[in-house]
């Protein structure tokens, strides 16, 4: 049971760390192209989507896991941020 939980702990940690860097590496792509406003929201999404190789829903789990939410709060911070991911900027 231990080891199990060793390995989810672990795979959500990985998660986390590999959205915090593409994040961060979007952000300075987003710098150096100087965007701004819904230009630097569209780019921003698309690239962590791209760089971190999966669906929304799991980006969105790894910042809950960042954040250390849990039970409803981190229901309702998913369910918001996978809304907010999948809704083009304006």
């Amino acid at each position: 049971m231990n080891k199990i939980l060793v390995a989810l702990v672990a795979g959500v940690f990985l998660m986390a760390t590999q959205a915090y860097a593409a994040d961060a590496t979007c952000e300075a792509k987003a710098a150096e192209k100087k965007l701004a406003g819904a230009a630097k929201t569209s780019f921003l999404k698309k690239c962590i989507k791209d760089a971190s190789g999966s669906d929304p829903a799991a980006v969105c789990e790894a910042k809950a896991g960042e954040k250390k939410l849990h039970g409803a709060a981190k229901n309702s911070f998913v369910k918001k941020c996978v809304k907010d991911a999948s809704t083009p900027a304006t």
